[in-house]
């Protein structure tokens, strides 16, 4: 018969708790021998028996086998085993954990801090020689608590001239020099201020605008003057070094004064393994230090890794021992936060893991995120954590989730202020980074969204800064309803009340734009109608008056068709030419009887033409010559040569003064002229007498002009025909 089991208080603890369980298990199946029981479990009746002495907490193996020796679930007793296993790492209220996990070192853990001693004391000397210093290493490198557990403690240390007033630690969040103006003010007296930024990079991604930017940097940098009593120290990951050169005078602060925080050595890291166990009174195994400090190696971002695997190897550690199997268990330096994350998140109901998503994803700053307003992230840039405010994560089980995420130190309280514990999660878990992959568009255009919605609220809410165009499409498309104004209800959690807020009046904005439009549409187009009718009416108006216009025009020209006609048919016998051109324009005027009647007398009258000598008056004097062909016209002394055929005057002399035209030649070139010494043969081409008449008359001329006939001026005389060139006459008769 076997030895009697010692008895077991199951409320004692999770791992007596389990054990008296098990036992129960036992004494249900009929309580069989424990050799018989290993024969069929595969294990030694000693890790049986052992399993439910309630000493320490088996292995899961154990307890799996233990189960399915008498029959039962194994899956239900692993549940059991996992409960008591958290229950059991889980730290009591009095018991402190010597490793901080993801979280960072604060002032009150620097008796946890090892390794960094040699670091502080460089940075101190540093800090005490120049009034602005920086400290520059990559993410994980450890510098949020090389300046919070390792620089601030040996400060607050100090008792000489060189102590500080005060010590203030601040982060430049989205509002710094808004936020903390006062901070950066010194306290009275003779004493330095201490100035302590952390997350410095915060300023170039969370920090948009760039007048703030600039009002907080010229606030830090006061500290470089010889008379201010202000010190700082800020803390910049490595990747924004460059960002540094955002202004000249922070450039040239930074170069002077800095300090690289780089990988640890292997005694460094040594110390950061058994030191805080030492403090705590623990052992840790040299193997699983061996361990470590192989994994770790020269990696400069490992740390929080590091540290998150120790608190986890810590909380699975066999009585005062750190072992390496523990270590194993929680997936190594790489695996630990992945298999912490995924512990917490496996715990999670569906809706609960919905939320736990969203509020991780709230808590990213995703690279490309400072592109629209202010120095854009590197090209290549990781994604950073931001905090944010627990009203940003209001929903259902919203604050359970967080409260959760947080007793798993994967997130950490401030207050009002939610944020990763570190930056290493987002990189050594996959879930999470596969989730910021898939919705990096998504998140991209919420940080936007957040952004342009907090600009909105401090300008009191004025529609001017409202979204509108392609940014309102593209935030509805991604978080509103299609065709409605309301924020669709699968994604409404995912926007922070705020952000909701702004969406929605955005939306309504741009319905209210859009109704307007249509107002202002529908208007036109009954204006365009009654201007169109006012039209129709007016062109309708216009054409009756040009109707009757043109039907009065037309009365006008058949009436002055009739007087032309009229006209014609008095002319016809005396000017047929100007009676057939009437009868002509009385046609074109009107066709009407009249005019056409008038048309064909001028058609059927001979042509006859008649010449009006342009000349007017009593004294003009004419002489058709030339058998009718030409007129010769004199008015005083000026005489006009006409054609009578071609209506134009073909010639003009001018005579003697003192003589007067009594007769013409039938040439046109000779006229009679009477003066006080008797008649004159003047040639009026040559413009001089051709020959002398005396008393005698001018009867004709021949048509060359060589020989002219003149007679008597009464009754009977002598007819004489000479040549011009000759006084002798060439023949002469008496009548």
């Amino acid at each position: 018969m076997g030895r009697r089991e010692k008895p077991v208080d199951p409320s004692a603890g999770p791992v007596q708790r389990l054990a008296h369980d098990l036992r129960l298990l036992r004494e249900k199946a009929g309580k069989p021998p424990y050799r018989e029981m290993a024969e069929r479990a595969g294990y030694s009746t000693t890790a049986l028996s052992q399993a439910a002495a309630g000493d320490q907490l088996p292995t899961l193996a154990v307890v799996r086998a233990y189960a399915d020796a008498l029959d039962a679930d194994p899956d239900e007793w692993e549940a059991r085993w996992r409960e008591a296993d958290a229950e059991s790492r889980a730290p009591t209220a009095d018991e402190r954990a010597p490793y901080r996990g993801l979280a960072r070192f604060e002032p009150a853990d620097s008796d946890l801090f090892f390794g960094r001693e040699a670091l502080v004391r460089e940075l101190l000397d540093l800090a005490h020689t120049h009034r602005f210093a920086a400290v520059f290493g990559p993410s994980g490198s450890g510098k949020s608590s090389l300046l919070r557990a390792g620089l601030i403690p040996l400060l607050r240390e100090d008792r000489g001239t060189s102590r500080p007033a005060v010590v203030r630690v601040l982060t430049p969040g989205e509002r710094p020099a808004q936020t903390h103006g006062p901070a950066l003010v010194p306290q009275n007296g003779e004493l330095d201020t201490w100035v302590i930024v952390d997350q410095f990079e915060e300023l170039f991604t969370l920090c948009h605008d760039r007048e703030e930017r600039d009002r907080f940097l010229d606030l830090l940098l006061s500290a470089r003057e010889p008379e201010s009593r202000l010190r700082v120290v800020v803390a910049v990951r490595g990747d924004f070094y460059g960002h540094c050169a955002v202004q000249r005078e922070l450039a040239e602060a930074v170069s002077r004064a800095n300090l690289l925080v780089g990988p640890m050595s292997g005694d460094e890291l040594r110390e950061v393994i058994t030191g805080p166990a030492t403090v705590a009174g623990l052992n840790v195994e040299r193997v699983l230090t061996a361990r470590i400090i192989e994994e770790v190696g020269d990696q400069p971002g490992a740390l929080p890794m590091l540290s998150h695997a120790l608190l986890e190897t810590w909380r699975r550690r066999r009585g005062r021992t750190l072992t390496l199997t523990g270590y194993e268990e929680t997936g190594g330096v790489r695996g630990a936060i992945a298999a912490t994350a995924e512990e917490v998140y496996g715990g999670l109901s569906t809706q609960q893991a919905r939320t736990a998503r969203r509020i991780l994803l709230r808590l990213i700053a995703p690279n490309g995120s400072a592109d629209e307003q202010g120095r854009a992230l590197p090209a290549g840039a990781p994604d950073t954590r931001r905090p944010a405010s627990r009203a940003e994560l209001a929903g259902p089980d919203a604050q359970d989730v967080v409260e959760r995420l947080a007793a798993a130190r994967l997130v950490t309280l401030d207050g009002g202020t939610v944020e990763l514990a570190h930056e290493a999660l987002i990189t050594s878990w996959p879930r999470l980074a596969g989730w910021i992959e898939e919705s990096r568009e998504r998140l991209h255009v919420q940080w936007l969204l957040g952004e342009a919605a907090r600009a909105w609220d401090g300008l009191d809410r004025d529609p001017g800064a409202l979204y509108r165009g392609t940014r309102l499409a593209r935030a509805e498309e991604l978080f509103a309803g299609k065709g409605a104004g309301a924020v669709r209800k699968a994604t409404e959690e995912d926007l922070a009340p705020l952000e909701r807020a702004f969406l929605s009046a955005s939306l309504d904005a741009r319905r209210a734009e859009r109704d307007a439009g249509a107002r202002t549409v529908r208007r036109m187009r009954a204006l365009t109608v009654g201007l169109s009718v006012l039209l129709v009416c007016a062109l309708a108006a216009g054409l009756l008056a040009w109707q009757r216009d043109r039907a009065s025009a037309q009365e006008s020209a058949k009436a002055a068709a009739r007087r032309l006609a009229t006209i014609s048919d008095s002319l016809r016998s005396s000017d047929p030419r100007t009676a057939a051109l009437l009868g002509v324009a009385a046609w074109k005027l009107a066709p009407l009887t009249e005019s056409r009647s008038a048309l064909l007398a001028a058609l059927a009258q001979p042509e006859r033409d008649a010449f009006t000598d342009p000349q007017t008056g009593r004294d003009v004097r004419r002489y058709l010559t030339d058998h009718g062909r030409s007129l010769v016209s004199v008015v005083n002394s000026a005489v006009s040569v006409w054609s009578v055929a071609d209506h134009r005057r073909t010639a003009a002399y001018h005579l003697p003064s003192g003589m007067e035209v009594t007769a013409a030649g039938a040439d046109s070139r000779f006229l009679d002229l009477t003066g006080p010494d008797g008649d004159v043969l003047w040639d009026l081409p040559a413009g001089k007498p051709a020959a002398e008449l005396g008393d005698a008359t001018l009867m004709d001329t021949s048509d060359d002009g060589s020989t002219y006939v003149t007679g008597p001026a009464g009754e009977g005389g002598t007819v004489r025909v000479q040549r011009t060139d000759s006084s002798r006459p060439a023949l002469s008769a008496d009548v």
